[in-house]
């Protein structure tokens, strides 16, 4: 399967859905595009420059969570592929169909339609870089390594093991704006994979005081990443990656 571009989807709750996009508004350091889809439920999170890599959905039932969008030539070929490799069609829109991997995680294929720009980091007032570049599936243990192995055949990319045991980074095409990194949970009652986004950042403190301002939370601090929780608790990971190269 060639991938030509990958989305990172936040999907919200209707009740949270405003101030949601207001706040990763804010951190993404975008615009907001105008609603589409036949209920207004879409919106792309438009970065200052290259082609989006965020979008936000307003879902009708339970607490959302995080998705991606695998940008290909043909979704319906590369479709038959997935699911050859172990994945399932949740559902068939047409225009494009959702999946879930062997752990559940969701995805969809969708048609490409020329992006390849990818954006760069936002500069903050007190120089500060960061961007949202990553996806981070978070996978129950007994899944984990039938997981990893669907997703490096899925995208053709290198598996790379990093400094901790329980996570696996898929080696991206530096060409696309948004990573994945699968991450094994020890802890707890996981009965299938999640996922939540991962901010890259040069001053993970700089960064952290950032969010806080806009009213998220700091749950935990770690020598390389912070986890943080949204304004109505939506966890993700402020880390101390390259913000131009994801490393």
């Amino acid at each position: 399967m060639d991938i030509r571009w990958l989305t990172a989807f936040l999907d919200f709750p209707a009740d949270t859905f405003g101030d949601e996009v207001t706040f990763w508004r804010a951190i993404a350091g975008s615009t907001v595009s105008p609603p589409r889809g036949e209920q207004r439920e879409f919106a792309t999170l438009e970065p200052f420059n290259g082609d989006p890599h965020l979008r936000v959905q307003r879902i009708g039932r339970g607490p959302g969570g995080v998705h991606i969008d695998l940008h290909v030539d043909d979704p319906r070929t590369a479709a038959v592929e997935a699911v050859g490799l172990g994945a399932t069609i949740r559902n068939d829109n047409g225009h494009l169909l959702v999946l879930e991997s062997p752990a559940g995680f969701v995805f969809c294929l969708v048609d490409w339609t020329g992006e390849s720009r990818r954006s760069r980091p936002i500069r903050w007032p007190d120089d500060t870089i960061s961007i949202i570049d990553q996806v981070c599936i978070d996978v129950p243990t007994g899944l984990f390594d039938r997981e990893v192995t669907f997703w490096a055949q899925l995208t053709g990319w290198e598996t790379q093991r990093i400094s901790r045991p329980e996570y696996v980074r898929l080696q991206r095409d530096p060409q696309l704006a948004v990573g994945i990194l699968l991450q094994r949970q020890d802890f707890g009652v996981v009965p299938t994979a999640t996922g939540h986004v991962d901010l890259a950042t040069n001053s993970v403190a700089q960064e952290v005081a950032r969010h806080e301002d806009w009213g998220a939370r700091l749950v935990e601090s770690r020598e390389h990443w912070t986890v943080m929780s949204d304004p109505v608790g939506r966890p993700y990971c402020i880390t101390s990656r390259n913000p131009r190269t994801g490393d």
